[in-house]
C-alpha cells in the first residue's frame, strides 16, 4: 500500500521546485536531475508527482493559488475598490524584483504551451480558471454576467501581452502608459452596470 502524501511536505517541495525553476527554465526539466539538484531521491519527487506533466501541472495551480490568494488580499479586494486599483496593484506586486521570476517561469510554461511542447491539459485548465475568477471579479463590480467572462478573457490577455512587453523590451513608459488604458477600460465596464 502507497504511503499518503503529506501536503505540507508537498508545499515544502512545490516551493523548492518553483526556486529550482525560476533559476534554471522549465524547458530541459527531467525528474532524476531536479531530485538531485534539490537534494532528494526520485522516488520523493514521483511519490508527490507521479510525472513531468503532473510536477508542472503542480507547480502552475500552487503558483495560480498564490496568485489568488495575494489577489484577495489587497486593501479593498472586498470592499468594492474599483477594479483598476485591483489591476495597478496587482502590476505593481508582480513586477517587483522579487516576483519577476516567477512570472518569467510562468510565461515560459505558456509559451511552451502554445508551441505545443508541453502535453498536459493544465495550460488551458489555468487559464480558463483564472478568466472565470476575474470574471467572478467583474461580476462582483457590477458587470452583467453574459459579458463578463468575455472580457475577463480580454483583460487576461492584454495584462498578459502587457506584462510580455515589458519583460522583454523593459519599455516602462510604454508600457505603463498602456497599463492605464486598460485600467481605464477595466473602469469603464464597471461604471456602465
Amino acid at each position: 500500500m502507497a504511503r499518503p502524501r503529506d501536503p505540507h511536505r508537498r508545499a515544502e517541495l512545490l516551493d523548492a521546485i518553483i526556486g529550482h525553476l525560476t533559476a534554471h527554465g522549465v524547458a530541459g526539466l527531467s525528474l532524476r536531475p531536479l531530485a538531485q539538484a534539490l537534494g532528494q531521491s526520485t522516488s520523493v519527487l514521483t511519490h508527490h508527482f507521479a510525472t513531468k506533466d503532473d510536477l508542472i501541472a503542480a507547480v502552475l495551480e500552487h503558483l495560480d493559488r498564490r496568485q489568488r490568494d495575494r489577489l484577495q488580499a489587497l486593501p479593498g479586494w472586498e470592499e468594492g475598490r474599483s477594479l483598476g486599483a485591483v489591476i495597478r496593484a496587482s502590476w505593481e506586486w508582480h513586477l517587483t524584483a522579487g516576483h519577476l521570476p516567477l512570472i518569467r517561469l510562468l510565461h515560459e510554461i505558456e509559451g511552451l504551451a502554445a508551441a505545443g511542447r508541453l502535453t498536459g491539459a493544465y495550460v488551458p485548465t489555468m487559464l480558463g480558471d483564472r478568466a472565470e475568477f476575474v470574471a467572478e471579479a467583474l461580476r462582483a463590480h457590477g458587470v452583467p454576467d453574459d459579458v463578463a467572462r468575455a472580457n475577463a478573457t480580454l483583460l487576461n490577455a492584454a495584462y498578459t501581452g502587457l506584462q510580455l512587453d515589458y519583460l522583454t523590451t523593459g519599455d516602462t513608459e510604454r508600457v505603463e502608459a498602456a497599463l492605464d488604458r486598460l485600467v481605464e477600460l477595466a473602469d469603464s465596464w464597471t461604471h456602465q452596470s
